[in-house]
């Protein structure tokens, strides 16, 4: 044990083990909850070893060795892809974003369930991923009463100690001792028919507790670690981001000027990447002041905007800094602990407190359709790329749902406007902003057929856009089912001939 150890509880004490005793503790076919999102607050020791032990075992032959992997969003290679390198995932889910993941899901070796964020506490409540055999959760400390001091992401951790049998505690000494006081872990959620309304109405609430419950009985191991978090460096925005950015700051102040929109906005989310960030970046640099944030992570761009007072305060589930952000976090952290929130991602991304905050949510996209459909997550249809995230929540259930992509991909070889896309995440319903760096359709009021119009002059990029008017045109001239005009036949032929030659056009 450490000499000065965070592990204050003294029935605690006993059980300090290495990682590699506690992954003795795990059996082939467990369901496994980890904490973790977005790289942040995941168990940094313990996976690992697990992963050496999977591999030993299958080196000898015999049954391979495999387990159920429960997060709560994306976490790290020392976690998804140790595991997934020795082939030691048989099931994965909600999100993830590792390589060896992705290409593990994609060869039909690893199977991955893709669900809305803020669906999986209760899903696992429910009952509908079977027995939850052991818990893996990353804290900040142990204290006295045996309560946990939460790490730098609070994702589904609550329910993982709810859920699981037993329980192993990673408490890493690299994470900031401050960071104590900062969560805000809900307990009274429950499910239906007896559920209460979540009683929020501003971001910079409080409704639950500081720590993390745990019954000291469950707990079965605990192992110190000194280890970061996957730091990320974000790029600076390029040129295209950048346009992306300044349509979507031209649209706030045309929404201001006629009213729909306060001049602090409404509360942001942000998905996670560098357009988010250049976003960030430029409503930092405009002339907002005392906006907030409720969303599911903290970037650096929040961390500036801060700062400087463009924001005032931020909830959110998790951090997901680059390594200059969490230096600028850790020298300044008496300053964030006043401005800063982290709830578990069953608040943070629910739908009923996203409808009635009003959520502006900004999110990716990989394409969208003429008609407002929208795929965030599969290439080409098939290939999945990371997963659907919180967005969902976000663009059903807030006030203005937007999605962000540069117009072309792969060297102008991919148009991300196409006539159909070829995977469905969010419909024409729930998609209110198109934004590409050519331009911003606004979609709200509008029928299928003046979407069209309006997304292909306003966002397709001028390599296609002759093309995509063609088939329109050519759609509404067949005669069939004008109210949506489609050639079935070509639909999709976008994608079947990047595939059969590389290039869209």
């Amino acid at each position: 044990m450490s000499k000065n150890s965070r592990i204050l509880c003294p029935e605690l004490k006993h059980l300090v083990m290495s990682a590699e005793e506690a992954a003795k503790l795990i059996s082939p076919g467990a369901n496994v909850g980890m904490s973790g999102f977005t790289g942040a607050g995941y168990p940094k020791a313990v996976p690992g070893a697990l992963a050496e032990r999977i591999r030993a075992h299958n080196a000898q032959g015999g049954k391979p060795f495999r387990i159920n992997v429960l997060t709560g969003a994306s976490t790290a290679p020392e976690l998804d892809g140790k595991l997934a390198e020795v082939d030691g995932i048989e099931m994965r889910l909600p999100f993830q974003s590792d390589p060896i993941c992705r290409d593990r899901i994609n060869s039909g070796t690893m199977n991955y369930a893709d669900y809305h964020l803020s669906e999986v506490a209760q899903y696992a409540w429910s009952g509908f991923f079977g027995k939850m055999d052991i818990a893996i959760i990353e804290v900040v400390g142990i204290r006295e009463d045996g309560s946990l001091i939460p790490s730098s992401s609070l994702g589904n951790n609550k329910t993982w100690i709810e859920q699981a049998d037993r329980v192993i505690l990673e408490v890493n000494y690299k994470q900031h001792e401050r960071l104590e006081g900062m969560h805000d872990v809900y307990y009274d959620a429950a499910l239906p028919p007896h559920r209460k309304p979540i009683m929020l109405t501003e971001p910079n609430q409080r409704i639950g507790d500081l720590y993390l419950r745990c019954p000291i009985e469950k707990v079965v191991a605990v192992v110190e670690t000194n280890a970061p978090d996957r730091n990320t460096p974000f790029k600076q925005p390029d040129e295209a981001s950048r346009r992306i950015a300044e349509h979507i700051l031209d649209f706030f102040e045309r929404e201001i000027k006629i009213g729909r929109l306060p001049k602090e906005l409404l509360p942001l989310q942000s998905g996670v990447g560098n357009i988010s960030n250049a976003v960030l970046e430029a409503l930092d640099t405009g002339p907002y002041k005392n906006l907030t944030a409720y969303t599911e992570v903290i970037q650096d761009g929040m961390l500036k905007m801060l700062k400087s007072g463009t924001l005032q305060m931020a909830s959110a589930t998790a951090f997901s800094l680059s390594p200059e952000g969490l230096a600028k976090f850790d020298e300044n952290i008496e300053f964030y602990r006043e401005k800063i929130l982290l709830r578990s991602q069953d608040i943070s991304n629910h739908p009923e407190v996203a409808r009635r905050l009003g959520i502006i949510a900004t999110n990716g996209m990989i394409e969208a359709d003429i008609y407002g459909n929208v795929n965030s997550t599969h290439i080409m249809g098939t290939r999945m790329m990371n997963g659907i995230g919180g967005s969902g929540d976000f663009a059903r259930n807030g006030y203005l749902s937007i999605f962000m992509s540069p117009s072309t991909a792969k060297g102008g070889k991919i148009s991300s406007i196409v006539p159909m896309v070829s995977h469905v995440d969010h419909t024409e319903h729930d998609v209110k902003i198109i934004v590409t760096e050519q331009g911003l359709a606004d979609l709200r009021g509008l029928s299928p057929r003046q979407r069209a119009r309006t997304i292909i002059e306003n966002c397709a990029h001028p390599d296609f856009k002759d093309q995509l008017h063609d088939y329109f045109e050519r759609a509404c001239a067949s005669g069939r089912g004008m109210h949506t005009p489609h050639l079935l036949n070509e639909a999709l032929s976008w994608h079947e001939r990047f595939e059969q030659t590389g290039d869209m056009k």
